[in-house]
Order: structure tokens, then sequence, then C-alpha cells
């Protein structure tokens, strides 16, 4: 994008052409490529959900390995009000929180503070809210912590604001076609200029 933006911006201050011609045809190709990309996600969406269930399960199990990592998924996890990829015991795959005897860690059969259901009054967070809570039956489980899954959470928050997102991406086409044609505008002035002399 740097590059992309150099050479529209030096192609204009300079009056080159092939610069102007290299900006409005790579902006034109990055467009056809997201209008494709999003065609595809719209045909191919099942795929789409196994590879974000893949995503997240495998960000699960190394979920204390990197920090940043760890506060991606906390951040997805309390945002969209969810736990694990489709629910609490896809955190048997980490480690830490799996429910396996030989488990010797405090976290067994736990899950992250993030899936706890936040008290609103409960001005300190309780970092050890998630501890055994999956020993528990299912519908005791959700007066503690939220025991939907991250997948279906985020394809319900995108149908809920469908209409901004689209609106996005289109406002962001619509930006690229603008800059398309102001720089073959450009390039046909010049043109126009040079053809004078």
């Amino acid at each position: 994008m740097s590059v992309l933006g150099f050479a529209g911006c030096i192609g204009a201050l300079r009056e080159n052409t092939f610069l102007l011609k290299f900006f409005s045809v790579f902006l034109g190709l990055i467009f056809f490529l997201e209008l494709a990309t999003g065609i595809l996600a719209f045909v191919f969406k099942d795929w789409i959900r196994d590879q974000l269930n893949l995503f997240i399960n495998n960000n699960v199990k190394a979920y204390r390995d990197d920090i940043d990592l760890q506060n991606l998924i906390d951040f997805a996890q309390e945002y969209w009000s969810c736990c694990g990829a489709r629910g609490p015991n896809d955190w048997n795959l980490n480690i830490y929180f799996n429910c396996t005897d030989v488990n010797p860690s405090r976290e067994r059969c736990g899950v992250p503070f993030s899936c706890c259901v936040r008290d609103p009054v409960e001005d300190v967070l309780n970092t050890q809210c998630g501890y055994d809570v999956r020993l528990k039956l299912e519908l005791e489980q959700q007066g503690f912590i939220h025991t939907k899954g991250c997948v279906g959470q985020f394809e319900k928050w995108l149908q809920d604001n469908l209409i901004i997102v689209a609106g996005i991406f289109v406002g962001i086409a619509l930006l690229q076609i603008f800059g398309i044609c102001l720089a073959q505008n450009l390039v046909s002035d010049i043109k126009a200029v040079k053809a004078n002399w």
C-alpha cells in the first residue's frame, strides 16, 4: 500500500503517466480482488466457518504460550460474550484447562476469566471465576460463564451489523473507484497537454 500510495503521489506531482497508470492498474486489481474475496466468502461461508473454528481452536491450544494471543482471545470472548469456538468444552484442547485426571493445573476443568459472566456491580475483575466451572452441569454453568461458542456469536454479530459492514466495504470500494477515475483523468489531461506541444 505504501508503494502504491507513493506511486500515485509522485505520479501526480511529477505528472508521470507511467506511475499514474501503475497506480490506477494496481488500485483496480486490489478492487477486483476485494470483490472476488467478498463473493467467495459468500459462496463458501461453510468452509470459512470451519476455518474460523479451526483457527480459534488452534489459538485455544496455545492460549498461555503467547500473551498477545491470550489478549486477543480474551478480547473476543468478552466482546462477543462467548467461550471457545463452539462452547466451553473447547478448552479441553488446552493443557492447562483440560479435564483429564493427570492434569495438575489449578485451572483444570475451568475456563479463562474472559468466559465469565461479569457482575455489573463488581469493580474488581475476578480472574479465578472460571475455576472448576466445567465440573458443573450445563444449566448451572450458564449462571457463571457464557456457554455459546465464539463462531456462532461472531456470525450473529455479523448478521446484526450487516448494513454497517456492507456500508464500510461499499465506501472503501467507492473511494478506490474514485481514485482510479482521478488518476485516469489526470493521465488523459497530461496526454492532451503533451499533444499540444
